[in-house]
């Protein structure tokens, strides 16, 4: 018998950060779920803190179950995370048990519009337990236990090289290359800005570089810029210093840029990114602005600049992720900056948040 076909021993009872309220989650014991048709059961090895689950944490949004909040439902919040195959469903053939593997987020329910045009990240029936769709971390449970059931859809073998902390950035890279790929997809040659260099951006950059675009980062704080350097970018601009579409256009000798990509959901960074592309480039929103922002609309029509918005790492973008990790043209590894146990999620949750330890990624691990 292979070491992939070896049984795990599946224990009756786990532990899981339940959300009871916003800002109150608390570390519970519930029975292991089992996976049904089309799923498989994850061993969870890390799982890494995503802005996003701070505002689930918060507001409930995005999460929704069959229409709902999240709070007081038993939800099981966190969604980028990694692990080894412990179960399979009564159909399922495409892995074994024992397999390690990234995940993604959205499986989306498979019968809408969107899902059957790929894009299962804007599944029009977002939160319908009833219709199938399942975004873990969001609409059903997600990666803050010991165990968690995925749509088969959503799982990536890893080499076993790749460590499981790192694997959990599969997801944030997935979300960069989404976001490449709206843009008009192999990006050889062209220049790309990225704004905001949290996790989302830094990865942007890396993917971007990989890809062979000529790169340049924006953003407000020192460190991020420099990491930003390490992983690719040939200019970093320091937006409060220097102005954004000023020092792009230095840089350019007055050409603009191909692509942007808005990562920071800052006020003004849509404005400045239209200043910033030239006539006829493309402009993607990878960022949850909190409020409504202003640009300059009529600039865009006069330059038939193209903007496009996306949610999270749709189109099997974290298979392509997997890929690039796996051949060693992208790393999550630089961006991990702290790790803590399971049992301590609530500091990690404000470590995150609060930017202790200038904080970038940071991982759990049961």
């Amino acid at each position: 018998m292979s070491l992939k076909e070896t049984p795990i021993i599946i224990p009756q009872s786990m532990r899981a950060w339940v959300l009871f309220g916003p800002d109150d989650v608390r570390l519970v014991s519930k029975p292991v779920p089992r996976p049904g048709p089309a799923e498989v059961l994850v061993r969870i090895g890390a799982a890494a803190i995503c802005g996003t689950d701070l505002e689930v944490l918060r507001h409930g949004r995005p999460g929704s179950i069959d229409g709902e909040l999240p709070f007081g439902r038993g939800h099981v919040i966190g969604h980028e995370y990694a692990g080894t195959i412990a179960a399979v469903g009564p159909d399922v053939d495409e892995v074994q048990v024992g397999a390690r593997v990234a995940v993604e987020i959205h499986a989306g329910c498979g019968r809408c519009q969107r899902c059957r045009e790929g894009m299962y990240t804007s599944c029009l029936n977002y939160g319908s337990r009833r219709k199938g769709h399942c975004a873990n971390g969001f609409t059903t449970d997600g990666g803050f236990a010991e165990y968690a059931v995925n749509h088969i859809n959503t799982v990536y073998p890893i080499p076993d090289a790749m460590p499981f902390e790192e694997a959990t950035l599969a997801v944030t890279a997935g979300t960069a290359l989404y976001g490449l790929d709206v843009l008009g997809g192999l990006v050889a040659g062209a220049t790309l800005l990225v704004i905001g260099p949290g996790p989302i951006g830094l990865m942007a950059v890396a993917c971007g570089h990989a890809l062979g675009a000529e790169v340049i980062l924006a953003g407000t704080r020192p460190r991020r810029l420099e990491l930003g350097r390490a992983l690719g970018a040939r200019h970093a601009v320091a937006v409060r210093e220097q102005s954004l579409p000023a020092e792009v256009e230095r840089i350019t000798d007055g050409a603009g840029v191909d692509l942007v990509m808005e990562c920071s959901g800052a006020p003004t960074a849509l404005h400045e990114a239209v200043h910033a592309v030239k006539r006829g480039g493309r402009v993607c929103l990878a960022a949850f602005p909190h409020e409504a922002v202003l640009f300059d609309a009529a600039h865009v029509a006069r330059n038939n600049i193209y903007l496009y918005g996306i949610r999270g790492e749709g189109n099997r973008a974290v298979g392509r992720a997997v890929a690039l990790m796996a051949q060693g043209k992208i790393s999550g590894a630089p961006l991990i900056t702290h790790r803590l146990s399971l049992d301590a999620l609530p500091v990690a949750l404000e470590t995150a948040e609060k930017r202790i330890g200038d904080a970038v990624k940071v991982v759990v691990v049961p």
